[in-house]
């Protein structure tokens, strides 16, 4: 099993490969028709907003600039079914990815290894437990380095519960994750 400590993964290496059946490119297809009304085989950029939001996805105006900028490699604005293809396939990707890193949360966390009063949050016990449960031998020290540097952006006026001051939660675990390119 990888150890955590000192490692660095490619962020592409995290992202879950996604493969569409010929019946799913259909659909897809069809989706794209609706928008190319013109019948040119392109449509306007600006429109891969609304059609990933029929697919569940909520994208930012600087996030989707830079997906369409990712395959629109002219910059022309427009977009054929292709390109609208690999839009759509890399937020896929990003959403499995989101939900990869949600379940690794989860199996930090373990609800078994501490009270349910302290909620969901990833404890000093957890990464104890977790570092033997792999091999590796750190240090009470180490462990707490790594639960502060986590939450060492933790903005000083949230309210936190004494009993989390040393825990770290999901928002600061996706955080630390995105930081260090591994989401």
């Amino acid at each position: 099993t990888a150890s955590p400590k000192g490692r660095r993964q490619n962020k592409q290496e995290w992202k879950v490969k996604i493969e569409l059946t010929a019946q799913q490119k259909a659909e897809i297809k069809q989706a794209f028709d609706l928008f190319d009304v013109e019948g040119t085989g392109k449509i306007k950029a600006k429109d891969i907003k609304v059609a990933l939001r029929a697919l569940g996805f909520e994208p930012k105006k600087d996030e989707l600039k830079r997906l369409v900028a990712s395959v629109d490699k002219t910059g022309s604005g427009e977009l054929d079914f292709n390109m609208f293809l690999e839009c759509l396939v890399k937020k896929m990707g990003e959403k499995d990815s989101k939900e990869e890193t949600t379940r690794a949360f989860q199996m930090f966390c373990d609800t078994e290894r501490h009270d349910r009063a302290r909620g969901e949050v990833i404890t000093f016990d957890d990464l104890k437990a977790i570092s033997q449960e792999i091999g590796e031998q750190m240090t009470d020290e180490e462990l707490m380095e790594m639960i502060t540097f986590a939450t060492k952006n933790r903005p000083k006026d949230k309210k936190v519960k004494d009993n989390l001051k040393d825990a770290v939660t999901e928002e600061e675990f996706m955080r630390l994750l995105k930081k260090t390119n591994l989401y």
